[in-house]
């Protein structure tokens, strides 16, 4: 279920890795996740999800983004911009002929493909959540910190923002970056029944939730097909 790509950047040539079941099946869905530890915690949503749809004959690939996960990539070097062109290859690379781009992976997804996006975020919605949770986790330590302060020293000197050495360019890219979907349906979390799996503390399983998204995207796809 694991496989490599040729991402644009990877050191010395070295592959990037993805999640995949291909089959080599005419619908081909690739999964962009999201950002940062909502990534983590959206993982087995997703990787059930992709089972459920092979179940319905769609081969599915879910990425890393370079500097994620096994990524040979330093994270200080990313950008939204590389993660924009990263995924676009993957698209290429997989023969993607539909998309689902989740919260944060909304911002980097390749629009030209039909799909759909789940609880789209703004790449500053996303950088308040990093800001707030180091100043609560410094508060706790007994520091203090501030937000505003913190942003403006981000922007040229980058920040080490939960666990993730953010640069300077991801930080500048994300105040200002909004959603790409240009046409693609937004599946929001009301859809999917209970709660949000990217506000969890921890990653958790909740397969009525993958069931009923892998119902949404089999739907629309065989929709397509027919067509």
């Amino acid at each position: 279920m694991i496989t490599t790509w040729p991402a644009p950047g990877s050191h010395a040539g070295a592959p990037e890795f993805a999640a995949a079941i291909d089959r080599g099946r005419r619908a081909r869905l690739l999964i962009v996740p999201p950002l940062f530890d909502e990534m983590n915690r959206t993982r087995r949503l997703l990787v059930r999800t992709m089972r459920g749809i092979d179940a319905q004959g769609i081969d599915s690939f879910m990425p890393d983004l370079p500097g994620t996960n096994e990524s040979g990539q330093p994270f200080a070097s990313q950008s939204l911009h590389g993660w924009r062109q990263a995924m676009a290859v993957a698209a290429k690379h997989f023969g993607a002929t539909c998309v689902l781009a989740v919260r944060g992976g909304a911002l980097v997804f390749p629009n030209v493909l039909p799909g759909w996006v789940l609880e789209p975020a703004a790449g500053a919605s996303v950088l308040r959540q990093l800001l707030r949770a180091r100043v609560i986790a410094a508060r706790e330590a007994g520091l203090r910190e501030d937000s505003a302060l913190l942003l403006e020293f981000g922007r040229n000197e980058g920040l080490m923002l939960a666990g993730y050495d953010v640069g300077a360019a991801l930080i500048a890219g994300l105040e200002s970056a909004r959603p790409l979907d240009e046409g693609q349906r937004e599946i929001r979390v009301a859809d999917l029944g209970g709660a949000a799996p990217w506000l969890r503390a921890e990653p958790g399983d909740d397969p009525a939730q993958a069931a009923r998204l892998t119902a949404i995207l089999a739907g629309g796809i065989a929709g397509w097909i027919a067509a």
